[in-house]
């Protein structure tokens, strides 16, 4: 914690902890943030009487120009201040950003990215949540460290910032000199990303404190269970456009890639290399992330056995079936089921 020297002793400060507003920024996550980090040394207490210790952080939402914005859902949200009013705070979190997967950053966060990059130089430790590491990857700060975000804007990370590695699997990936850069994966990875701070700042204690307080559970599997598997369709080959198609309703064949080859009347070679420029993917990738995901669905609306799931989307051998879906999902088709359980009872009882 930081601590300013008071004549023979020491009185601890909270870390000013800025979280940027913008008219992209979700409420949820920005209140979130807010809430949890102004838990330690508090909420704890008062549940059990005891007495409430002087704050660790002390979080505020801030915009560039301290007015109040509109955020995606229409709520109109009221900024502590303006970045101006914080010249130096010791911690800066970018909530998740509502932005086009498909799109590079808006321009219009490039004064932001300035002013993070200034305030890294200043010494303040840069996180992200979600989307938000496009923001942090238009610093620079993140080139040639591993990073992460949501599993649907990994692609989009490593299409506009290639010198990044992104490890799409992790949930939180601190770097950097000190770690004072850590990026955070889904939108609500934000309470993995506060409970590394908690317990960094604050101490494991107050950590599990928080945690208790909050019902808050670490992601320990990281997100790959939780990711829908996306497959590229954005792109202006209609010949492409038309296998793929084809593949969404015959992704359970047999020798799918050479089909859609003939379908299209070329060689498998030359089918391969237009398919990839297009999508970004081979066309047998494409094919087991279309069987995966659809694997996934029955996993989680139906009580099929794990071989009968195989054979329904493509995959004579349920051994193969069982490894691919582990490398591409991270956890066992069995596993998977059993973490959506919830899922497949509500159906159930809804039916």
């Amino acid at each position: 914690m930081k601590t300013v020297q008071i004549g023979s002793g020491t009185i601890r400060k909270p870390l000013v902890t800025a979280v940027i507003g913008t008219p992209d920024a979700g409420a949820s996550g920005i209140f979130a943030i807010l809430d949890v980090l102004s838990s330690p040394g508090r909420d704890w207490q008062v549940l059990h009487g005891e007495t409430v210790r002087e704050p660790f952080f002390l979080p505020r939402l801030l915009t560039q120009d301290g007015k109040p914005f509109s955020g995606p859902n229409g709520l109109v949200i009221e900024p502590h201040g303006a970045f101006a009013d914080r010249p130096e705070p010791d911690i800066i979190i970018i909530p998740e950003l509502l932005l086009d997967p498909s799109a590079p950053l808006p321009e219009v966060y490039q004064p932001i990215a300035d002013w993070l990059r200034a305030m890294h130089a200043k010494g303040a430790i840069l996180a992200s949540v979600c989307s938000g590491s496009m923001l942090l990857g238009q610093t620079g700060l993140l080139d040639g460290e591993d990073a992460t975000s949501h599993w649907g804007y990994c692609d989009t990370m490593s299409r506009n910032f290639p010198k990044i590695r992104m490890r799409r699997e992790r949930i939180l990936v601190p770097a950097g000199i000190g770690h004072r850069l850590i990026t955070a994966g889904g939108a609500t990875s934000w309470y993995d990303l506060l409970l590394y701070l908690i317990g960094r700042f604050a101490g494991p204690e107050e950590a599990r404190r928080v945690a208790k307080v909050f019902l808050l559970q670490s992601h320990g599997q990281g997100q790959l269970p939780f990711a829908g598997l996306t497959a590229r369709r954005q792109h202006s080959d209609e010949m492409v456009k038309s296998a793929q198609l084809w593949i969404a309703d015959n992704y359970m064949k047999a020798n799918p890639v050479a089909a859609m080859a003939s379908n299209c009347g070329l060689t498998e070679r030359s089918f391969h290399t237009r398919f990839k420029r297009a999508t970004g993917m081979s066309p047998m990738d494409y094919v087991q992330t279309v069987r995966i995901e659809e694997a996934k669905q029955l996993l989680e609306t139906s009580e099929m056995p794990l071989d009968e799931v195989a054979a329904e989307v493509g995959y004579a051998e349920p051994a193969s079936f069982r490894r691919l879906f582990g490398r591409m999902v991270g956890v066992t088709p069995s596993t998977y089921r059993r973490q959506h359980l919830p899922v497949n009872l509500s159906i159930r009882e809804a039916n």
